[in-house]
Parts: structure tokens; sequence; C-alpha cells
């Protein structure tokens, strides 16, 4: 395990926020690129104290130095890993308020069951299914510790619809996420933890990038579905994040928490 310290606080611009995590411990996983990336970012221009956790170092150990943050390498797959994760984190800073469970993957061969092998099936059950259960077990007890805190769990959209489009195991994956999170959300709400699936739309990330790069069709079958026309960015999707974390949810647990551009609740979408 290695880490790369930076000052504390953000550096970069904070806009016009709301500054609603001020000195909040947030531990991000997955977040080294894309939609975890840009958690990071707005978490710490909210005012929290950001522990960045991937396998890529360099790009994790960047994103840390950047807002100001620590940088952990850690397999989320593994539960003496993601044990050792938060023991740092709580030896650190003392504790911990805020778990943003994001680590995902979304490979080529996951696609039709017709097509998908029991390797790739498992491979993505590990690591979008099993780290979210193993980050919430082993963060669990430092936030009941506090009596407080946040978990967001990262769903999909794919979570609540189907798509002929399919890709088995992710889907399948984010539909376990979605059930775990919801029975936590209400196991834990009267000792004071939330905890919520966030539930986005395709977004312009690296990883939907390169999916469609490699099939175009895919990518404007998808595409016509949004009532808004476009893909989120990442920066929306952690904003929503940022919200769930905070006390402005402070009634909010056990819930789906779509960002879709409206494509799960389109029948028709707009010419």
């Amino acid at each position: 395990m290695s880490d790369t310290t930076g000052s504390t606080g953000f550096t970069g611009s904070t806009g016009s926020y709301a500054r609603r995590l001020v000195d909040r411990v947030a531990v991000v996983t997955g977040g080294a690129s894309g939609i975890g990336r840009a958690m990071c970012e707005r978490f710490a221009a909210e005012g929290a104290r950001v522990t960045v956790v991937d396998l890529d170092e360099e790009a994790g150990g960047s994103v840390a130095a950047a807002v100001g943050g620590v940088f952990v390498r850690a397999d989320v797959t593994s539960s003496d890993e993601v044990e050792a994760l938060y023991a740092e984190v709580v030896s650190r800073f003392g504790g911990v308020d805020v778990c943003c469970n994001n680590a995902g993957i979304s490979p080529p061969d996951d696609d039709s069951i017709l097509e998908t092998g029991i390797e790739a099936w498992e491979r993505v059950q590990r690591v979008n299914l099993t780290s979210v259960y193993l980050c919430c077990k082993h963060a669990l007890p430092h936030l009941l510790a506090r009596g407080k805190g946040s978990i967001v769990n990262t769903a999909s959209f794919v979570a609540v619809m189907g798509a002929a489009t399919s890709q088995v195991s992710y889907t399948a994956s984010k539909g376990g996420v979605l059930s775990m999170t919801r029975e936590l959300g209400v196991q834990f709400a009267r000792q004071g933890v939330r905890v919520n699936a966030l539930c986005p739309g395709p977004v312009n990330t690296p990883l939907l990038q390169e999916l469609f790069a490699k099939d175009p069709e895919r990518a404007a079958r998808r595409l016509v579905h949004v009532p808004m026309g476009r893909f989120a960015e990442a920066s929306e999707i952690a904003a929503a994040a940022a919200f769930l974390a905070s006390d402005d949810a402070s009634f909010i647990t056990a819930s789906t928490f779509l960002v879709d551009g409206g494509i799960s609740g389109a029948y028709v979408t707009p010419v």
C-alpha cells in the first residue's frame, strides 16, 4: 500500500459550490479516472478530505495531488486490502464520513449471454459487485463508530431497465449493487448511516468512448433513447454524489437515485 499526500484542501477553483463537506473524510474507489476522478474533484471542492483509491498509482497519485488529497493503492476485490485501506484512512484522519464505491469495469468480452464466457462473467461480478460488498462491509464499522455517515454506491440505469445491446454481467452486477444498497440503507438507517445507489445514465467517459469507438452502431442505438439527446458528463454525476454525501440528503436512504437524462422514464423520445 502506497500513498501520495498533498496539502489539505482543494487548490483548484471551488466555483459556487456550497462547501457542504467541509472536514468530512471521503473515500472514493476507482478515483483515478472518469466518474471517480470527477467525484474526487467535486468532494474536494465541497471541502472534503479525499482519499483516492485505485490500482493505477500514477493516475491516482496525480488526482490526489490535484485535489490536495491522499492516494492509496488497493485492489477492491481483496477483502484484506479493503480492510487495510479503511484502517489506513482511519489512522490518518481519525475516521470516515463518506464512502463512494465507484470502481467498476465494462469489458468488451461481456456481451450477450450467448457470447459471454464464465471467466468474463465472474471477473465483472468481482469488480462491480463483490468490491462494493467488501467496501461496505469494512467501511460500515467505522461509520457506525461515528454514529453517522453516507455510503454512495455507483449502480447504473441498466439496473432498472433492459437493453437489447446487452452486457449481461455488467447489468446483473449493477442490479446486485442496487438491491444490496437498498437493504443496507434500511438496515442501518436508525444508526445514522445512509446508503444510496447512484444510477447514472450513459456518461461521456474514457470507458464509454473506448467501447463506442469499437462499435459506433451501438453508440447510436443508445444515444437515440436519451431524451436530452446527449450523454452525461462525469461532473454531472459527481454533483449528484456530492448531494447524496451531504446533509442536504439527510432524509434520503435506500434510494435508487437516477441521473440518466430521462432515459428510464421515456417511452418515445423527443424528435
